[in-house]
């Protein structure tokens, strides 16, 4: 009896002891965030202090706060989430919109859909796990300087002008308008000077000029930090001028807190800061990097290792506890801003339900924002828009049937992806025959084609595999479910039946079986499964996709000898949405282009869906295919097997549509003077094979824009290390492109005419200036008109042309609008090479409007007219 009276009270004082936070400042809402920020700031011990400036955030009971993890990614869409969420195009693609309209839309549809993730993650208590918080790594305003590099497909283009306007509309979309409280924080990447190489970039270090830095590397940031009120900041991994970004005296001290006074948090790159001692070699040891980034401002840690060691700096006298406050309060007050501390009932966005998740509305505008993207590169005797009365249509190639391709990288998993070959099926019904081909790789004509060998998989003298069944993702404790099944094939809808007791959501399985050679040889074993899996031959782990998975199916080739047995092991788990695994055997044979295209001789047309994909280009891959290295390119060139093929399919005699995929600039010489129609559709999301569908067939009107310059071969670039600006992107290149930045062809015409401007205007003020634009064409359509500036009479180093305006418009046949543009004094300022500063010269400055650059021989749908305004 004393027993139980004593455990009574022990649970009364441990309930009190709970409870007793309530009192805290730092839980009332109605006081200032800056007091309760200090308030919880001041409660903490030194060691609960440095756990706070890791990403994986421990929960602090005591306090009543939670668990957090801050890494979240939400490039297009809300990424990496266990739950099924809109998936929009790339964000290169959104780019070739040219509508910050259009992207602010999708960022405020994604903060949505994020806030529902989060709201579901609180009911599941998952806020400890990764994508699943508020703190979204997104955008990436780095500038794509060389079309080699694979992440250039997260970014918003080559140019700075353009890549700020987009930046910023996002940033406003996702943090939304409330004046209190974030609908999520948004957090600029990778500053500031970083593109290239994947390989090396935790040990590279690049010497921009002054003139670069300030002309072409920073404009986007400043205008995200100083005016879009972005409320984070990732440094990068490299380093500049021998510094390590996170450890930056120039970047981090003088221009990101003294010159623009950001008050955000910042974060490393993640496992940067192991780069100072382990790669950069600038700093000794774990202990030294950490103090420094503390020092320059880098408020969390992406890892979980070396920020530990702040503990014994700060008692070792190697820095002051007080430091660590200054992180901590701006890490604490981004919780507070997104209302992670207040009653859900005063928070605007707490509410959202995860009815939210795939909402029409946001569906709808992931299928407008992959037709706005579509960019029309050639269109020979106006041979799109195909005919929807055709008998007969071949779909051909390596991203006919992609789904990888549409989503890109950094993506989320929608509940439903339409191809390209789905996308034309539904656009053309029953009635017309549509054939499929793959035909080859991306860069061979080798295919796996399946066999049937179940015979030679046994488990203790059966015919099949041994499945063991989990109700865990971990393969953990003892099997709910074990038997023998004869085969790996599998998918289940989320939360159907898988066995007694399990569910298709949250659970993992293994499949054991041994395999015996018939014949010496070698076979190919391909996987695919959907959420993760490890594949193991021998007890050799062959194939890891396990914690990212995104490459779709992947083969081992297993060389094997008559009479031989192999063990094999195939492991997966899966979250939530659908779910499938499966196991499939085979050989690669080559493709005969000649065979190929008489088989396909008697379609009325073909469509050939090439190009790239993310399994080719992105971040720090394991990619080491001709023309590929490590997730970026070593050549821009189409990958010559696909020309090959382009070439067959051309000597066939009928029409043939070349349905790029990318998400960086191709070189396509070849296909650009000999292919009639050619369609770049980047990944175009979930939607995408409905959006090309409707430009292929006319039902959209293509008007996306190239937001990078399309080189014509490799020898225009210059060398990758180069970070400097010269003969670089369309403002310092003066080559000829196959297809120049701002570029895109219509179903219609568009005339520019009755320009006017200020002709005399004085130092310091604005200039006017307004164009008639007509749809000169008898289809409806939209424009880009696009405003460039070129300093004619300066002795500074400016670029041969920069975009200083632009406006996405829809205008029906015939008709005719004023379009007005006002240019701001920084417009027409250029960059002072010696002191970064920006100034506006006297003389006299050209200033041109149309559809594209002027000066540039590719010829357009529209035309480009062009004045001269004196600077007095």
């Amino acid at each position: 009896m004393k027993k139980m009276a004593a455990i009574a009270l022990v649970l009364t004082g441990l309930h009190g002891m709970a409870q007793e936070y309530k009192s805290y400042p730092m839980w009332n809402h109605r006081l200032p965030m800056e007091q309760r920020v200090n308030d919880v700031v001041q409660r903490l011990t030194l060691e609960e202090k440095v756990a706070q400036m890791l990403n994986a955030t421990p929960a602090i009971p005591r306090l009543g706060i939670p668990a957090y993890d801050w890494w979240n990614e939400v490039l297009h869409g809300v990424a990496r989430t266990p739950y099924r969420v809109t998936s929009y195009p790339q964000a290169i693609a959104m780019a070739a919109t040219w509508d910050t309209n259009s992207l602010k839309s999708m960022a405020d549809y994604s903060a949505i859909e994020g806030r529902a993730v989060h709201n579901k993650a609180i009911q599941e208590n998952k806020t400890n796990e990764r994508y699943l918080g508020l703190t979204y790594w997104t955008p990436n305003i780095n500038i794509f300087r060389d079309p080699r590099w694979g992440r250039g497909q997260e970014t918003y283009g080559e140019d700075p002008f353009l890549t700020t306007y987009l930046g910023a509309a996002f940033v406003r979309g996702l943090q939304g308008n409330d004046p209190k409280y974030l609908k999520a924080a948004a957090c600029a990447k990778h500053f500031a000077v970083h593109s290239g190489p994947e390989p090396s970039r935790h040990s590279d270090n690049f010497n921009p000029t002054i003139y670069d830095l300030w002309d072409t590397y920073l404009p986007a940031f400043k205008e995200l930090i100083t005016k879009a009120n972005v409320e984070g900041v990732m440094c990068a991994y490299n380093a500049v001028n021998t510094q390590p970004c996170c450890g930056n005296d120039l970047l981090m001290n003088d221009i990101l807190r003294k010159q623009w006074k950001f008050t955000g948090y910042v974060t490393s790159d993640c496992w940067a800061i192991d780069d100072f001692f382990k790669y950069h070699k600038t700093h000794k040891n774990a202990t030294e990097s950490a103090v420094d980034a503390v020092l320059h401002g880098t408020d969390l840690e992406c890892g979980q290792t070396v920020y530990k060691t702040l503990i014994d700096a700060v008692k070792q006298g190697l820095m002051k506890e007080a430091q660590l406050d200054i992180s901590l309060k701006r890490l604490f007050m981004t919780r507070f801003k997104l209302g992670m501390f207040d009653p859900p009932s005063i928070v605007p966005y707490a509410q959202t339900p995860a009815s939210a998740l795939e909402a029409p509305a946001h569906q709808a505008h992931a299928l407008k924002m992959a037709q706005q993207s579509i960019v029309l590169l050639r269109n020979e005797n106006n041979i799109l828009p195909l005919s929807k009365k055709i008998k007969k249509i071949a779909v051909v190639g390596p991203n006919a049937d992609n789904s990888i391709a549409v989503l890109g990288n950094y993506n989320g998993i929608p509940s439903k992806v339409i191809t390209l070959l789905q996308g034309i099926k539904d656009k053309l019904g029953k009635d017309v025959e549509v054939v499929y081909e793959k035909a080859i790789n991306f860069t061979n004509d080798t295919l796996l084609v399946y066999n049937d060998q179940l015979a030679q998989f046994n488990w203790n003298g059966q015919q099949g595999f041994k499945a063991e069944y989990y109700n865990n993702r971990e393969l953990s404790g003892s099997p709910v479910t074990s038997r023998i099944e004869k085969n790996v094939d599998h998918f289940w809808q989320e939360g159907e039946g898988v066995t007694d007791g399990i569910r298709a959501n949250n659970f993992s399985a293994r499949y054991s079986s041994v395999f015996t050679a018939s014949k010496d040889g070698e076979i190919s074993l391909e996987v695919e499964a959907d959420d993760g899996y490890r594949f193991l031959v021998n007890n050799r782990e062959v194939i890891n996709a396990w914690q990212r998975n995104r490459w779709g199916a992947r083969t081992h080739r297993l060389k094997i000898k008559k009479d031989s047995v192999y063990n094999i092991v195939l492991e997966y788990w899966q979250g939530d949405g659908k779910a499938n695994v499966r196991l499939r055997t085979g050989n690669f044979e080559k493709t005969d282009f000649r065979v190929l295209a008489k088989r396909l001789s008697d379609a009325d047309a073909i469509i050939f869906a090439g190009g790239i994909s993310p399994q080719l280009e992105g971040e720090e891959m394991r990619v080491d295919y001709p023309g590929f290295n490590g997730g970026d390119r070593t050549s821009i060139q189409l990958p010559s097997v696909q020309t090959n093929l382009l070439k067959a399919l051309q000597a066939t005699g009928k029409p043939v549509v070349f349905v790029m995929m990318t998400g960086s600039a191709i070189a396509t010489p070849w296909e650009s003077r000999n292919i009639p129609a050619i369609v770049n559709a980047w990944y175009g999301g979930q939607s995408a094979g409905t959006a090309i569908a409707d430009v292929l067939f006319g039902d959209y009107n293509p008007a996306g824009r190239l937001p990078v310059t399309f080189y014509e071969k490799d020898s225009d670039l210059p060398g990758f290390m180069d970070y400097s600006m010269e003969g670089r992107t369309y403002r310092y290149f003066r080559g000829e492109a196959l297809y120049p930045f701002g570029y895109g062809l219509s179903y219609t015409s568009f005339n520019y005419d009755g320009l006017t401007l200020t002709k005399t205007v004085a130092v310091n003020k604005p200039v006017t200036v307004s164009v008639r634009v007509k749809n000169s064409g008898t289809k409806d359509g939209e424009e880009v008109v696009q405003l460039y500036v070129s300093h004619l009479q300066t002795n500074t180093k400016t670029p041969v042309r920069a975009l200083k305006g632009f406006q996405r418009m829809m205008l029906k046949a015939g008709e005719t609008r004023l379009v007005r543009f006002t240019l701001r004094p920084e417009d027409l300022s250029v960059v002072n090479d010696k002191t970064g500063n920006s100034y506006q010269p006297k003389g006299k400055v050209q200033i041109s409007i149309g559809g594209g650059q002027p000066g540039v021989k590719n010829k357009t749908t529209s035309n480009v007219v062009s004045g001269v305004v004196q600077v007095r």
